[in-house]
């Protein structure tokens, strides 16, 4: 099974201190930038285009380094953490000329794990994501949507304790994102883990999140935290619940209070 203990809440998977970061065209898009991610929760960073959402992202995962700053692991004792973080990107980026099982089988492979060896790994990854039917299909036969599903289950196949998600959806009509909304949910409820998502929805940080960070424009920075739902707790009900109405107002109204203190 890909699953994971759950941690106590009370201790932070990861943390990030102090972070700026300064590109070398000089351009700063990170600076005191200050975050606890907590084990078993789903966080969405949230915030405008080109406010540093996708570069919190690599920092977590050791995709680069902060100018200032350091990302910690408390209570770990790896120094190298990204064998036990999935990455899902904004674009699939499947191999054309390999089936989905091949695809799937990408990560473990760069880890020297034989296509033998990986077998249930890849059956379970593509049975969690609803393509157990399709693992001889290539990217060309598929929808969007099941890109996406393979995307994940690519992910998934490490068994990571953090997933770490950069607008997986976002190019989506709405209703196949509402689908996939609802996957991801089950999916982190039934694995445990963790889930750093990047999102430019308001609809989706407050359907999807127990926690939501919203980021200041460039250069990035906290400026507010909103608590959401529980793991798992959410009714069927929930996206025409006067809760989910009232989330949305309140990451509305700070986001739109925090853009008119930047033109102010």
């Amino acid at each position: 099974m890909l699953l994971h203990p759950m941690i106590e809440p009370a201790s932070p998977l990861a943390s990030l201190h102090g972070i700026t970061k300064v590109f070398a065209n000089g351009v700063t898009a990170l600076a005191g930038f200050d975050l606890d991610i907590r084990a078993g929760e789903f966080l969405s960073l949230l915030g405008p285009s080109g406010c540093g959402k996708s570069t919190v992202l690599r920092l977590i995962a050791g995709l680069a380094e902060p100018t200032t700053g350091h990302v910690a692991w408390p209570g770990s004792t790896h120094e190298d953490h990204r064998s036990e973080i999935g990455f899902v990107f904004q674009e699939p980026t499947l191999m054309p000329w390999a089936d989905v099982a091949d695809n799937v089988w990408l990560p473990l492979q760069l880890r020297g794990v034989s296509r033998h060896d990986a077998r249930e790994r890849i059956a379970e990854s593509l049975s969690l994501v609803g393509l157990e039917n399709f693992a001889k299909a290539y990217p060309r036969e598929l929808s969007g949507g099941m890109k996406m599903r393979v995307s994940i289950a690519r992910a998934l196949s490490l068994k990571p304790r953090l997933l770490l998600m950069d607008e997986p959806f976002a190019a989506l009509d709405e209703i196949t994102r509402f689908r996939l909304n609802d996957d991801l949910l089950r999916l982190q409820n039934d694995l445990r883990c963790t889930v750093v998502f990047v999102t430019h929805s308001v609809y989706e940080s407050a359907y999807l999140s127990s926690r939501i960070a919203v980021m200041s424009p460039r250069p990035g920075r906290i400026v507010a935290e909103v608590m959401g739902e529980t793991p798992g707790s959410r009714a069927k009900d929930f996206r025409t619940s006067t809760r989910y109405a009232a989330l949305c107002g309140e990451i509305s109204r700070i986001l739109l209070e925090h853009m008119a203190e930047e033109r102010g």
